[in-house]
């Protein structure tokens, strides 16, 4: 029986794009393994927001699918919090495998540190490498390092980091078709763009009535950090649209007090914060909201990537508020209809579209069909097995 190990930093029940994409490929994996392969998930207890907490057990057994959950410390993603975090992650990861043999490892990494500790235990046991990769951590920290003496220390290793890491991987999987130019460097890698998907929750949007209403709901709900930059759109936009739209903030992150302090400078009232919520919460949210929104900031980095929200939105039948550049923007351009599309952080054009947007609700069906997280499984599983 061959053995795949299987290392993400987020796993169910924790509420983030890592949790929803690894949970249900994991199961995926094991489904189509059954009889060939076990699969060791290494991963971490729920941890994405400081403000959310919610049980799980440390260890899990489902026929030929384990799952290690790591304890690490408290923290509220900064980037020394999420230092120390992956520290813990390795050192325990690597304690957990200890004495075991693979015959192949498969690592989901957003920061490139799971990717790291991907390479480091195959490059070891001298095993194939499978990575998926869900953001270019080091082209990210180009646009998030402002200290140009850091900057200079930090982004030389990172970059060697990343080299060593992309060469040895026998395969590589893209989040985002908007990574590919970057990638073309690493020459001899087998490459797949296995997107994220919609999931089965969201596949039954129930359908909305066009009511009118005296104040419509704008709802954005996920991380609040630096990437996002609502800072630098809500409260001015919230300013400008007056009492006629409320929008509802639901989440925690690294950036949320620069948005406080941005809505205090503003004076605003139609601003509605809440603490993150799990995944049916969200749902009845998202059924009584007029938009969903969507924005990132304006990082040469983040023309790059397809957030998952696109999928989560897209899924149902709201008009989507979007402030993305690059691929993003053309994706949603090309694959969603009934929506306001702007650049990060144009307010005015934002607004203006708003004023001018006449309220209805379209289910997107072919969006659905064609973006299904279950199809999108399937297909990834069947690669990943093909290197056992």
């Amino acid at each position: 029986m061959k053995k795949i190990l299987y290392l993400t930093f987020y796993f169910e029940p924790d509420l983030c794009a890592g949790s929803f994409r690894n949970s249900p490929l994991a199961k995926e994996l094991a489904e189509q393994a059954k009889g060939k392969a076990t699969i060791d998930v290494v991963t971490t207890l729920p941890n994405r927001y400081s403000t959310f907490h919610t049980s799980a057990p440390a260890y899990e057994e489902r026929d030929n699918l384990t799952i290690h959950r790591i304890i690490i410390p408290k923290h509220k993603s900064g980037f020394a919090d999420q230092i120390k975090s992956f520290q813990r992650y390795y050192k325990e990861a690597k304690k957990l495998i200890r004495g075991k043999k693979y015959d192949l490892v498969f690592a989901s990494s957003s920061r490139l540190f799971t990717a790291y500790l991907g390479y480091k235990i195959a490059r070891k046991q001298r095993i194939p490498l499978y990575l998926d990769i869900r953001d270019i951590f080091t082209d990210t920290m180009k646009d998030v390092l402002k200290n140009k003496f850091i900057k200079s220390g930090v982004l030389p290793v990172l970059n060697t980091i990343e080299s060593n890491v992309f060469n040895y991987a026998s395969h590589i999987n893209l989040i985002s078709a908007g990574f590919s130019p970057y990638f073309e460097k690493y020459k001899r890698k087998q490459y797949t763009t296995y997107s994220n998907g919609i999931d089965p929750e969201f596949m039954n949007f129930p359908k909305s009535e066009s009511l009118q209403k005296e104040q419509r709901i704008i709802t954005y709900a996920g991380n609040i950090g630096e990437g996002q930059g609502l800072h630098k759109i809500i409260p001015k936009a919230a300013k400008m649209v007056g009492n006629e739209y409320k929008f509802l903030i639901i989440g925690d992150g690294g950036a949320k007090q620069k948005l406080i302090d941005g809505l205090n400078d503003e004076g605003v009232s139609n601003v509605e914060m809440r603490p993150p919520v799990s995944r049916n919460e969200l749902l009845a949210i998202y059924e009584q909201s007029d938009f969903l929104f969507l924005h990132l900031n304006d990082y040469e980095a983040f023309k790059k990537v397809l957030p998952s929200k696109v999928f989560e939105f897209g899924a149902s039948d709201k008009p989507i508020i979007a402030g993305v550049a690059g691929y993003a923007n053309s994706f949603i351009a090309e694959h969603i209809s009934n929506k306001i599309l702007f650049l990060p952080g144009d307010v005015n054009d934002m607004v203006s579209q708003l004023n001018s947007y006449t309220y209805t609700n379209e289910h997107r069906n072919d969006f659905l069909e064609k973006f299904k997280r279950e199809h999108i499984n399937k297909e990834m599983a069947t690669s990943i097995l093909s290197y056992l």
